[in-house]
């Protein structure tokens, strides 16, 4: 393990049970918690997109924000929905925000997740073309977004414009170079990992996987991870790609997190299903910190995998999860290599 970052789904509710009420307090204070993280020594502060949900949504001016409060950690997605997106318009905001952010942007995009509304990409005016289903026109949009993010010039110019324009066919601006080798690909599959890999993406593997083997999630995913190495080693890409896993990790340090963790509600995998596809969703590792070092030992994926996101309780407000992160920086993660 080389990397550790934070992941936050952003959720929010009007109960007084929640540190995080509004959308203001979630926005707010996922801000706050990225300064915070950098202050501690994390590597990367990355974020959920759910759309129809009471949760963070259009992702690109909280990463803007987060990168105009950071200088140098790591700022994501895991992952963005591309069967909502515009390929041309995301193109310009992410450019516009890796750009304040100095080049710091790691954008995690995807077909997407189960949805709160019944096709919901189609009230953003988007559907299939014919013969297509969701989850093709997730992958179109995201292929025609990396060609975009190539910077390759491709409309034709005004013969009168309305201020001069450089020779030649005109791409999208403002364009930030290098973040093209900065788009990763949330995959749930073996098949998408290998199509990823061939596209010169990245690899992001969440806490749950399509199960293709009846194995626990860390095995399965320590294969999709080596399927995926491998389709990038025979399609020639010339940089060294990575890898994240994401868990759900709490080092028990004192009563309030045995309150909260301490209970042993999810010790093993589950299963469920997921749009008609049975799915393995991973285990929560709450315990103390030498307990847990030798459980996170165990895990396959988390060995293959170069970044760990830690998915975070980011209801419970900043304050607690500023001492989770540290909890794990200084007790957990030196015993599982992290620096």
């Amino acid at each position: 393990m080389k990397k550790l970052g934070f992941l936050s789904f952003g959720h929010w509710t009007p109960s007084s049970q929640s540190a995080a009420r509004s959308a203001a307090d979630v926005l707010l204070q996922s801000i706050d918690l990225a300064v915070e993280a950098e202050r501690l020594g994390l590597d990367g502060a990355y974020f959920r997109v759910h759309h129809f949900a009471r949760q963070l949504a259009s992702p690109f001016p909280l990463l803007a924000a987060v990168g105009a409060r950071t200088k140098k950690i790591e700022i994501g997605t895991a992952v963005i929905d591309m069967r909502y997106e515009n390929p041309h318009y995301m193109v310009e905001d992410a450019g516009a925000a890796d750009i304040i952010a100095g080049s710091r942007l790691q954008l995690g995009i995807s077909r997407g997740s189960p949805e709160q509304v019944i096709d919901g990409w189609r009230h953003f005016g988007y559907q299939p073309r014919e013969g297509e289903d969701d989850q093709a026109l997730g992958r179109r949009h995201a292929q025609e977004f990396l060609e975009l993010l190539s910077g390759r010039g491709f409309a034709q110019p005004n013969p009168r414009p309305m201020f001069p324009n450089p020779p030649g066919l005109l791409r999208l601006e403002p364009f930030s170079a290098g973040l093209r080798e900065r788009i990763w690909w949330g995959s749930a599959t073996n098949a998408t990992a290998v199509w990823a890999a061939k596209l010169g993406m990245n690899l992001q593997s969440s806490t749950l996987k399509f199960d293709e083997s009846g194995e626990p999630l860390g095995v399965q995913q320590a294969k999709q991870i080596r399927a995926y190495r491998q389709a990038w080693q025979e399609a020639g890409h010339k940089r060294t790609p990575r890898v994240s896993v994401s868990r759900s990790i709490f080092p028990l340090m004192n009563d309030l997190d045995r309150a909260y963790f301490g209970s042993g509600g999810r010790e093993t995998d589950q299963i469920g299903i997921i749009d008609s596809t049975r799915a393995v969703f991973g285990r929560g590792y709450a315990a103390e910190p030498d307990v847990l070092i030798e459980e996170l030992r165990q895990d396959e994926a988390i060995a293959e995998a170069d970044t760990l996101l830690l998915t975070i309780p980011n209801q419970l407000g900043v304050e607690y999860n500023v001492h989770v992160l540290e909890s794990l920086l200084k007790h957990v993660a030196p015993g599982l290599g992290w620096r």
